[in-house]
C-alpha cells in the first residue's frame, strides 16, 4: 500500500513539473515574462535632442535670415541621419530691406541736384568786379561813330519787355553845355566822350564838349540804379566773354564793333533779344545786374 502511494505522487509531480514546463515555452501565454525595455544610448539621446532644437520656429526665422537662399527644403545631417523640415519663405523680411533703401536714393539724388543748383547760384550772385578802378581811354584803333539825329536801333520794335524801352525810344540829342547841365545832374567824362546818366543807362552827351567828343558806340548802356561809370562795367564783360571764348579784343572798356559781336553773340546763345548793347537782362545774365 505504502509502495502504490509513493508511486502515485511521483507521477502526480512529474505532470506538474511538466506543466509548469509547458507554460514557460509558449509565447501566447499571458503571464510570460515581459520583455526589457532597450536601453538608449547616449549618442541616439543627442541626435534627437538636436533635431528637435532644430524644429523650434525661432531657430528656423534666424536660419532664414542668414542664408536667404534656402527655399522650401533645409536638411539636418546627424551621423549618417537625414531629417527633413519644411520652412516657408517669411515675405515681410524682404519689404523692409528694399524699402529701407529706396529713401536713402532718392534723399541722396535730391541732395546731390540741390546742391548743385545752389553752386550755380552762389556763383553768380557773388560775381566779384575785376575792374573797380578801371578808366578808359581813347582806343586808336576802334573808331569814333557821328552824330546823326536820324539814328535809331534796327528791329528795336520787336524786341520784348520794359527792359528795351530806352533803346526804342532812343534818339540821339545834340545841345551846349549849359543845357545838359540845366536837364542833368550826372555828366561824366569817360573814355574820351561825355556822358550823361538818366535812369539807370548812359547816354552820350552830343555837343557838351565837342574837344572831347569820342564816342564809339552811340546808344544807351546800361548800369544799373547808381551812377556809377560804365567803362568798369564794360571791362568785366569783356573779360567775362573773353573766357568764353566769345570776345578777342582788348579790355579797354568801350562798346566798340567786337564788344557788339560778341554781345550779340552771347545773347543769342542766352536766348536773349539780340540787342548787340549792354542792356538789363543781359547784364543779369552774366550776374552783374
Amino acid at each position: 500500500m505504502k509502495k502504490f502511494v509513493t508511486i502515485l505522487i511521483g507521477c502526480s509531480l512529474a505532470l506538474a513539473a511538466g506543466a509548469r514546463a509547458e507554460n514557460q515555452q509558449d509565447p501566447k501565454n499571458k503571464k510570460s515574462k515581459p520583455v526589457a525595455k532597450p536601453v538608449v544610448s547616449k549618442q541616439q539621446h543627442t541626435v534627437n535632442t538636436h533635431v528637435q532644437t532644430h524644429t523650434v520656429p525661432t531657430t528656423h526665422v534666424q536660419t532664414m535670415h542668414k542664408n536667404p537662399t534656402l527655399q522650401n527644403n533645409t536638411k539636418i545631417h546627424t551621423n549618417n541621419t537625414v531629417t527633413k523640415q519644411q520652412f516657408h519663405t517669411v515675405q515681410p523680411n524682404k519689404v523692409p530691406v528694399v524699402q529701407s533703401h529706396n529713401p536713402v536714393i532718392q534723399s541722396n539724388k535730391l541732395q546731390t541736384v540741390q546742391s548743385n543748383k545752389l553752386v550755380v547760384n552762389k556763383n553768380v550772385q557773388n560775381f566779384q568786379p575785376k575792374h573797380q578802378n578801371f578808366h578808359a581811354q581813347v582806343n586808336s584803333s576802334v573808331a569814333s561813330v557821328h552824330f546823326n539825329q536820324n539814328f535809331h536801333f534796327k528791329n528795336a520794335q520787336n524786341w520784348h519787355g520794359p527792359h528795351y524801352a530806352a533803346f526804342q525810344n532812343y534818339h540821339p540829342q545834340w545841345h551846349d553845355h549849359g543845357w545838359w547841365h540845366s536837364h542833368h545832374n550826372n555828366i561824366l567824362l569817360i573814355g574820351g566822350g561825355w556822358y550823361y546818366w538818366n535812369a539807370g543807362y548812359w547816354y552820350p552827351a552830343w555837343g557838351y564838349d565837342q574837344s572831347a567828343a569820342y564816342y564809339p558806340y552811340d546808344g544807351p548802356i546800361y548800369v544799373g540804379n547808381s551812377p556809377k561809370p560804365f567803362d568798369q562795367i564794360v571791362a568785366d564783360v569783356q573779360t567775362t566773354l573773353q573766357e568764353q571764348g566769345l570776345y578777342h579784343g582788348e579790355i579797354d572798356g568801350l562798346v566798340g564793333p567786337l564788344t557788339q559781336e560778341a554781345l550779340a553773340a552771347y545773347q543769342s546763345a542766352q536766348g536773349l533779344e539780340q540787342t548787340a548793347a549792354i542792356d538789363q537782362p543781359t547784364l543779369e545774365s552774366l550776374g552783374m545786374g
